[in-house]
């Protein structure tokens, strides 16, 4: 019974799955539903088409710009625009940067040789309103320029009758190493100081002392050089002693706010042996007595490094300094010292030679990277390099505090002349010839005028300040000295780096000639912050060389190497005056550099009175008033009796 119900089960008709049974389908092969669906959209694509010709086909845009370059493939032909575009910008900036320099050229010749009182920010306007002035136009504030109505001849007043041929035009005393003066450059007269002619010297044949540097120059108003001739009592011989004791008595009490600055003359190194002696003592007598009888104010002591602190450290010998500055009592005389840190006699100055202190040499022989290094690895032991200034490799001392050691020494040794005032001020040695500088142009190197020197960083100390500076700006590669920067006798147009659109006005070279001029002034900051420590209350005086030597050039190659940053189109100077501003520094500006003819200086393309204007425009912009002196000294190049340098000082 129960197989005849199995077989009529069997044999009953099993129902069909339909379309949208999924149950059913799950029961079926794989196979079978793939080919079940491509049957459904074979059904379904007729209807499809029908719907796709009734809306119209939107036609392919074709790419442009970007889009086009990257689906051509083009990716390289956008960067070489955009590279392009860079450089575009860049030549740009440079012809910009050329054309303010022109302008300020300018304005540098008409403020110095036209007598224009332009405000130092002067543009154009400024330029043709003072023009117009000058022609007899009439300029009002808002630009409106007219010629001024003929006045009625009968209201015309007799013109003066000019003054007596013998009138005498005033001497103002003037001084290359000039103390501080309360006088700042907003209270002088910018007009008085462009009137004044070129500095007439007298030297006096009579004076021959071996152990000095008599300074003794006179200036005369311009204004009266139309009655010079009149009579030969106005010539320069006619400068006699007289003239001088007579001004220099007038102010011998008191010169603070006055337009009188007083003489110095300068002792040179060899009245101080290498055992801090005085050598003459009697000699040193006549010579200050004949200087007294001339009326000059003071002079200048260089207390040596090399001399005081010379065999041991920490063992400080100021024996012959103390007999010096006796005597200097005795006649009375003001005292400005120079702390220096430096070698002399290193460069052909023919002084008596002084080296660094005889401990430090004995380092230097096992450790020869605290002095300055060329790129050919060759020292400079004129002065320690910057690199060791955080560094402990002077008997557990760094760079700087053995110079604050030095200063509180001094403070300490002779805090007597200090509270009878005997001190005027204190200068203070921040690189090689006591200059804020990197030695880059070492005479003992084969240095010769108008060579671009060389980059003094390529010491270990100096290399490793080097490597972080380039790590931190994430460019680790740049941690190296330029390739391309030529040789100490090298002309910037024979180097890749100084030549017109050379690498130093590349992305590199910004960075690198950035960190070289910060390191200098990073040193001077941190030297003169202890100064107004050890030295607290007195006048402080850093010196500014003049790097004149291819200043007409785009690069100013010469500045580059002594650690002034200042190309065409960049001012290297202000960022050095506002540091000196902040510590209230006297800046002494020195014009005095190598004694070269006219042609020379041509072919060097040097320009010694823009350099100096530039340098006067940012004091004056920086307004040290109350914060101390600025002068600057130009060698006449001439060489007198008994081995005595001449200057000349203009002062403002």
């Amino acid at each position: 019974m129960n197989m005849k119900q199995d077989l009529d089960h069997q044999q009953q008709p099993q129902p069909q799955p339909q379309p949208g049974d999924h149950d059913s389908d799950q029961d079926l092969p794989i196979q079978s539903r793939l080919r079940r669906g491509l049957d459904q959209q074979q059904q379904l694509q007729p209807a499809d088409h029908g719907s796709d010709q009734d809306v119209p086909l939107q036609p392919q845009r074709r790419p442009r710009g970007f889009a086009a370059a990257v689906a051509a493939g083009g990716g390289s032909a956008v960067a070489k625009g955009r590279k392009e575009r860079e450089k575009e910008k860049e030549r740009t900036k440079l012809r910009e940067r050329h054309r303010r320099a022109i302008t300020s050229r300018m304005l540098a010749g008409l403020r110095q040789y036209g007598n224009f009182l332009l405000p130092a920010r002067a543009d154009m306007n400024d330029v043709l309103a003072a023009l117009a002035r000058e022609a007899g136009w009439i300029v009002e504030p808002d630009g409106t320029t007219y010629r001024p109505s003929p006045a009625p001849a009968s209201s015309i007043p007799a013109a003066p009758p000019p003054p007596p041929p013998t009138q005498l035009a005033p001497f103002p005393i003037r001084s290359s190493d000039s103390p501080l003066s309360a006088t700042s450059p907003k209270n002088c007269s910018i007009k008085a100081s462009l009137d004044s002619q070129a500095a007439l010297l007298r030297i006096d044949e009579s004076l021959s002392p071996t152990s000095f540097d008599s300074i003794v120059v006179a200036e005369r108003d311009i204004k009266s050089e139309k009655y010079a001739n009149a009579s030969p009592i106005n010539s320069p011989d006619c400068v006699g002693h007289d003239q001088l004791m007579r001004e220099s008595a007038d102010h011998k009490a008191n010169y603070a706010g006055t337009s009188y600055v007083p003489v110095y003359a300068v002792l040179t190194s060899g009245i101080i042996n290498s055992y801090c002696q005085l050598v003459n003592p009697e000699a040193v007598r006549q010579e200050l007595r004949h200087l007294k009888s001339l009326s000059i104010d003071g002079v200048v002591v260089g207390c040596w490094w090399g001399i005081v602190e010379g065999w041991s450290p920490c063992k400080y010998n100021w024996s012959g300094y103390r007999e010096l500055f006796t005597i200097l009592r005795e006649f009375e005389l003001k005292l400005q010292v120079v702390m220096a840190f430096h070698e002399n006699g290193g460069n052909g100055s023919g002084d008596m030679p002084i080296s660094l202190p005889k401990w430090v040499l004995e380092i230097g022989k096992d450790n020869q990277d605290i002095f300055f290094t060329d790129r050919e690895g060759r020292r400079n032991t004129e002065c320690l390099s910057w690199g060791i200034d955080k560094e402990r490799v002077l008997k557990g001392r760094t760079g700087i505090e053995v110079c604050y050691d030095f200063m509180r020494s001094f403070r300490t040794e002779f805090g007597d002349l200090f509270e009878e005032g005997l001190i005027s001020a204190i200068e203070i040695g921040l690189g090689a010839s006591g200059e804020l500088k990197y030695p880059s142009f070492p005479e003992r190197m084969g240095w010769r005028y108008p060579g671009i020197g060389e980059f003094q960083c390529y010491d270990k100390y100096m290399q490793k300040n080097l490597r972080l500076a380039a790590q931190a700006r994430g460019h680790l590669f740049w941690a190296r000295g330029p390739d391309n920067a030529g040789h100490y006798n090298s002309r910037p147009d024979e180097t890749g780096f100084f030549c017109d659109k050379g690498d130093y006005d590349s992305y590199y070279g910004r960075f690198f000639l950035h960190w070289y001029a910060q390191t200098l002034i990073d040193h001077a900051d941190q030297i003169l912050s202890l100064t107004n420590l050890a030295l607290e209350g007195t006048e402080i005086i850093a010196k500014i060389p003049a790097i004149y030597w291819w200043y007409r050039t785009a690069s100013h190659a010469a500045e580059l190497t002594a650690g002034f940053h200042n190309p065409t189109n960049q001012d290297g100077y202000a960022s050095i005056f506002n540091m000196l501003k902040k510590h209230s520094v006297t800046i002494k500006f020195m014009c005095c550099g190598p004694q070269a003819s006219m042609q020379e200086n041509e072919e060097a393309l040097a320009d010694a009175e823009a350099l100096s204007w530039q340098v006067t425009e940012i004091v004056l912009t920086l307004c040290f008033d109350g914060v101390g002196y600025f002068s600057t000294e130009h060698s006449l190049g001439k060489r007198v009796k008994g081995g005595c340098t001449k200057y000349s000082s203009m002062s403002c």
